[in-house]
Parts: C-alpha cells; structure tokens; sequence
C-alpha cells in the first residue's frame, strides 16, 4: 500500500534546503493525499513562500500528476478525527490527517510533525527526515 502524505513532504519538495531531494523521491516513489494537504499546500505556498497563483497551480498540478486524484474529505473522516483529537490529544487538523490517512487504508504516515514510530488505527508514522 502507498503511504499518506503529510503536507510538509509537498512544501519541502518545492524548497531547496536539506530535505528537498528526499521529499522529492517520496513524492516520485507515490502516495496518497488528501484534499486537506492540498489545501494546507497552497495556504503555505502562498502566504509562507509567496508564490503567485500561476506558480501555486503549476505546483498542485504536478502533484495530482505525481499522485494522482486528492482524496474527499467526509463527514465520516471529520468525525473520526474528532475521535482521534480527543483520544490522543492531537489539534483537531493534524487528527484530520490521520483519520484521512486510515480512511485511505494506508499502512504508513509520513510526516514530521508526529512521534516517530507511534502507531494509530493500525498506521506507522515515519518522520522520513529523521536520520535514526
């Protein structure tokens, strides 16, 4: 199964600085996303790297070239994320990502902004940055 894709996998790719070359083989390697990412992904090209509206196209076309259709956001995930926010403590848009993620049938998370290793709903969370 394609791991899920948090959204800093897709801003590290877009920069150029250590992790870029990494989160670029993830992304050619494939995985899944969801709309959520998506929206976070032109919310930091725009406000945070000051990309213009061309540019921030440009870039969410190569990704849904790269992998494919962004996945809908439910009423089910919502409500599953809530789940998770409450049970584990987590803000409620990083429990969106992974209720997203387990709704996928994904076996792996990639991200950085999760501990490393933990495991939630039968998914690994791998900081794919981190050089243990």
């Amino acid at each position: 199964m394609k791991p899920f894709l948090d959204t800093n996998i897709l801003v590290y790719a877009q920069q150029s600085d250590r992790r870029s070359a990494k989160a670029r083989s993830l992304i050619a390697a494939g995985g899944i996303i969801s709309v959520q990412i998506l929206n976070e992904l032109t919310n930091v090209l725009s406000r945070k790297l000051r990309r213009d509206w061309a540019e921030i196209g440009a870039v969410i076309e190569d990704v849904s070239d790269a992998l494919g259709p962004a996945l809908p956001l439910t009423v089910e995930t919502h409500a599953a994320a809530v789940a998770l926010a409450r049970e584990h403590g987590f803000s409620f848009y990083d429990a969106l990502v992974v209720a997203a993620a387990i709704e996928a049938g994904c076996d792996t998370l990639l991200s950085e902004d999760f501990q490393h290793g933990r495991v939630i709903g039968g998914i690994a969370i791998i900081d794919p940055f981190d050089a243990r």
